[in-house]
């Protein structure tokens, strides 16, 4: 009898079987298929900029979140987006980032004339982690990235105590 995961193909990033996946047959399926969707939506789009796509004209722009001691600061790459494309709204704990990306691309010499349009819509949201003050939240947009400031209430700051080494 042949043994099936002889016939996938596992790319060298992805690390051998463990003993959980020994001991659960499916946590093997579910890597497998975490790998496949990673694959398939972890690429850069046939337009060149760094959107997976989520649908039929539909994208989904890269997204980091960090954490400060006062704020959450969301940073969405936004290549060729204008601006005035782009819509934040807050509800709840729900960080919502809307927009569209258009691209034309025109080239006329002697025997050829060259007119492309790109486009696709987005929205990217985000659970944030704690409270926020949303009266208080920022964005900026700076060639091509989207800063979204969001501080927290003087009550969830976190302390911090400095604690001295010394010498033994």
């Amino acid at each position: 009898m042949v043994d099936v995961r002889t016939l996938i193909p596992r790319p060298a990033r992805q690390p051998a079987a463990n003993r959980n996946e020994m001991l659960d047959p499916f946590a093997s399926f579910r890597r497998e298929v975490d790998r496949l969707f990673d694959e398939f939506f972890g690429g850069r789009s046939a337009w060149g900029f760094p959107f997976p796509t989520a649908g039929a004209g539909e994208l989904l722009p890269e997204v980091d979140i960090v954490e400060t001691d006062d704020a959450y600061k969301v940073v969405a790459e936004l290549p060729g987006v204008d601006p005035d494309d782009v819509s934040i709204e807050l509800r709840g704990d729900m960080l919502t980032i809307r927009g569209e990306k258009k691209a034309e691309r025109e080239e006329k010499e002697e025997n050829r004339y060259l007119l492309e349009r790109r486009f696709g819509r987005f929205e990217r949201t985000i659970r944030l982690p704690a409270e926020i003050e949303p009266d208080k939240a920022e964005a900026s947009f700076d060639k091509g990235v989207l800063t979204i400031r969001l501080p927290k209430p003087e009550a969830a700051q976190k302390p911090v105590k400095r604690i001295e080494v010394k010498a033994a």
